[in-house]
């Protein structure tokens, strides 16, 4: 009982308060956590990647390219190289991109950072080993450059910003009220 003499030495009303905030800190949690379909982030699933709006243009770009029917968004975004460093890179860009997009901060066009170049490069290599060679068969013994400098629209083809595809078909999002408030809404205006 010696674990818990701490909680025992603090006085009742300040236990309730206590005790209160972390419900509303845990009750907070899951609702963001239900809102931002936290849980999706967890799989391959490539509609997990325009649970935020402005990855529209990318989703429906790389819908209608060769690389849909072979490769999903992880397949070039994410390391392979083992279980640990795929989620931990995913966690980490993840809460970059959750950061920039509760603060506003996200840009109109969206241009890789330095670390996802890298990864997009090794996954490059990784499917394509075969016809690396053909390339420095080639002639093409540039090591310093990547495949996106010469395939930088594959798979996304040129997309600027939200308005570049415009009629662009992308799954259609879930709504984020309650069903018990939509129909308490519905029955105001009803009303």
């Amino acid at each position: 009982m010696k674990l818990f003499g701490w909680w025992t030495g603090i006085r009742r009303p300040m236990r309730y308060a206590i005790a209160a905030m972390a419900g509303v800190v845990v009750g907070l949690g899951a609702y963001v956590a239900r809102v931002s379909e936290a849980a999706s982030y967890l799989s391959d699933d490539p509609r997990a990647c325009i649970n935020c709006h402005i990855m529209f243009p990318e989703y429906a770009t790389w819908k209608h390219s060769s690389h849909a029917n072979v490769a999903n968004c992880n397949d070039c975004h994410v390391p392979h190289n083992n279980v640990v460093s795929k989620y931990y890179f995913k966690a980490k860009d993840g809460l970059r991109h959750s950061a920039m997009f509760t603060l506003r901060m996200e840009p109109q066009v969206i241009h890789t950072i330095p670390a996802s170049r890298k990864v997009i490069q090794q996954n490059c290599l990784r499917c394509h080993a075969n016809v690396m060679q053909d390339v420095v068969n080639l002639g093409h013994k540039d090591q310093s450059r990547s495949c996106t400098d010469c395939h930088r629209e594959v798979p996304h083809g040129r997309v600027h910003s939200l308005s570049s595809t415009p009629n662009a078909a992308v799954p259609e999002l879930s709504p984020l009220t309650p069903d018990w408030i939509r129909a308490l809404d519905k029955q105001k205006a009803a009303d």
